[in-house]
């Protein structure tokens, strides 16, 4: 199979609240939104997340635990004071990584974590796994 796209969707009792949530921090474009649906757009790349409510009876709905998304931006140290300015609670401290990267984590409404950050050199002992 080769896939066109790859995308996520969250079924979540907490559509408005995410809505809210990428919107005010991550500046997310809405392509689509009925309410208990809602797709958004992030950065140039055109990457995206959906969140929809539950359409049957005893869906079950994202709990978060275990589920992380990466954001890669120019700026880590920006993005960190931005965010945490904005009341965000960094649950994974804004420090760098030996396999190539500075980066910090966020929870997002549903329990999500995302990991904010920036790519850097590797240390040597890392070099060797990239492809």
């Amino acid at each position: 199979m080769q896939a066109n796209n790859l995308s996520s969707c969250i079924v979540t009792d907490k559509v408005d609240e995410s809505r809210e949530f990428y919107i005010k921090n991550f500046n997310a474009k809405i392509t689509f939104d009925c309410g208990w649906y809602v797709n958004m757009e992030f950065g140039k790349n055109t990457s995206t997340l959906q969140f929809i409510a539950p359409q049957q009876p005893k869906q079950p709905t994202c709990n978060g635990s275990g589920l992380m998304y990466n954001f890669e931006v120019n700026d880590v140290d920006q993005e960190y004071e931005r965010l945490t300015q904005l009341e965000n609670e960094a649950v994974m401290p804004l420090e760098d990584h030996p396999w190539g990267d500075r980066g910090f984590a966020i929870l997002d409404p549903n329990g999500i974590t995302l990991y904010i950050y920036s790519n850097r050199d590797p240390t040597d002992e890392f070099k060797q796994y990239f492809k």
